[in-house]
């Protein structure tokens, strides 16, 4: 649906300069201590962007930031999700308030796990994967902002054609009603993978709220656009049998997870 429009209103995002193309950050890959688990970050250049805001769309400036090469895999959800990075015999006594709880049924829905995206995910359990995370490595990951995310979009996909956008993104068209491995499709401008299409990604709007951006493998190719943006409805946990809902799972949400950004 699209948002009324008003006279735009500027928020910076970080006390912190928007870096030049002189001072621009460089390409690097992280590693999860423990493990032999490593993952690539982009570095996206500061720049205005213009998302909705409380009041209608909202001119950003945000600060430069990396972004995660594709969306949060499995193997790396599965240390903070199953607990793997806590001795065996205290893995049953973490706090379930701080780790997820175990979901009803396979989360991943067998589409595929070691090399599929992260899915069936909340706001709320990326937000909490990416805190862990920092504590882990001891740098600041987060859950992109939307202004963020929108900033990545943008450079992604300014210069590209629709037919080429296409042949980057699993929609309804060619994914067979499935996520597909992370990677698998050429990468976009700023050398992401997956940013349009695949699992839609939690971003945190300038109010707070969760957005699920860029598509989803369900989603018509020509529905699908660097402005995708959905709400979160209740039919996505609707076969959830708790009461309440569980705040780490959708039980009928399999196209949600989410991409990790890093705040230098």
């Amino acid at each position: 649906m699209k948002l009324p429009r008003f006279a735009a209103v500027v928020i910076t995002l970080s006390s912190a300069p928007v870096l030049g193309a002189q001072e621009s950050l460089a390409p690097f890959s992280d590693t999860l201590p423990g493990t032999r688990l490593a993952w690539e970050m982009v570095p996206v250049p500061g720049g205005m962007v213009t998302v909705p805001g409380t009041t209608g769309d909202t001119t950003v400036t945000v600060a430069s930031f990396w972004i995660g090469r594709t969306e949060v895999p499995w193997q790396l959800y599965d240390v903070f999700y199953l607990r793997l990075d806590v001795p065996r015999a205290d893995r049953a006594t973490v706090d379930a308030r701080s780790r997820p709880s175990k979901p009803y049924g396979a989360p991943d829905r067998g589409y595929g796990h070691r090399g599929w995206p992260a899915i069936s995910l909340t706001h709320g359990a990326a937000v909490r994967f990416a805190r862990w995370l920092s504590e882990r490595t001891g740098h600041r990951y987060a859950v992109a902002s939307d202004a963020q995310w929108q900033r990545a979009a943008d450079l992604a996909f300014g210069e590209t054609t629709r037919a080429g956008r296409d042949s980057m993104i699993w929609s309804s068209g060619n994914s067979m009603a499935a996520t597909h491995r992370v990677g698998a499709l050429a990468p976009d401008a700023l050398g992401l993978h997956d940013l349009l299409g695949n699992v839609g990604e939690w971003v945190t709007g300038v109010d707070g709220s969760p957005w699920l951006r860029g598509g989803t493998f369900l989603d018509r190719a020509d529905s699908i656009s660097t402005t995708s943006r959905a709400r979160q409805h209740p039919s996505w946990n609707q076969t959830d049998p708790q009461v309440p809902k569980s705040r780490w799972w959708l039980s009928d949400g399999p196209f949600a997870g989410f991409r990790l950004v890093r705040i230098p």
